[in-house]
């Protein structure tokens, strides 16, 4: 279940408050915002090897085991022949029907985005639908199970004055590890983008 702290759902309201009100516009929104995801399992890759990451940031993400990815799952074959150094290819080996161990269909859809094609309104409509995503970056995996934002006026001509969401952090898990080091947050201010090589955005549905 994913939970809002307080701050978040007025913030949420102050938006609502300025679509229906111009000037409140004009109020500041600057206050960081934080949202996660709470009930993904915690998960640790068996080595260090980035197939055995991709694996378990995948496990991660669905948290259901006939999907995906330990023996019998739906997703075990797909997901070990893919190249855990593409996201692209990962998201090409996962996306279409695959089939239970009972036999029955499933439909994944799998999205691969590159950094330019993620906007902070979809990553934060993700995280309320519940949705983790796996990001490849600086040439490792990493679960994005939460977001650090802002609100801020937009004062574009295409903005005539509305609000925009703005990410400031993106707070991921390293599988990898168990310990402090498990968790790594990804900050716009100080981390080069160029090393973000993608992120990975899975579902799926009976068929």
């Amino acid at each position: 279940m994913l939970r809002m702290s307080r701050p978040v759902l007025l913030s949420l309201v102050a938006v609502w408050l300025a679509l229906l009100n111009p000037l409140a516009s004009a109020q500041p929104f600057y206050q960081d915002q934080t949202l996660e995801i709470h009930d993904l399992p915690n998960l640790v890759a068996r080595t260090h090897d980035p197939s055995d990451v991709l694996l378990t940031s995948l496990d991660t993400i669905l948290h259901d085991k006939a999907i995906c990815c330990g023996r019998d799952s739906a997703l075990e074959d797909s997901a070990q022949q893919a190249d855990p150094k593409s996201l692209k290819d990962v998201a090409t080996k996962l996306d279409g029907r695959h089939l239970l161990s009972d036999g029955r269909p499933i439909m994944v859809t799998a999205q691969f985005l590159t950094p330019d094609a993620v906007s902070s309104g979809g990553l934060i409509s993700a995280l309320l639908d519940q949705r983790a995503a796996v990001m490849l970056w600086n040439s490792h995996l990493y679960v994005v199970h939460g977001i650090v934002f802002i609100w801020t006026p937009d004062y574009s001509p295409e903005g005539g004055g509305s609000t925009t969401s703005v990410i400031r952090k993106i707070l991921l898990w390293d599988t990898r590890y168990s310990d402090a080091r498990r968790e790594v947050v990804f900050d716009r201010e100080t981390e080069d983008p160029n090393k973000v090589q993608g992120l990975l955005f899975l579902k799926w549905a009976p068929q």
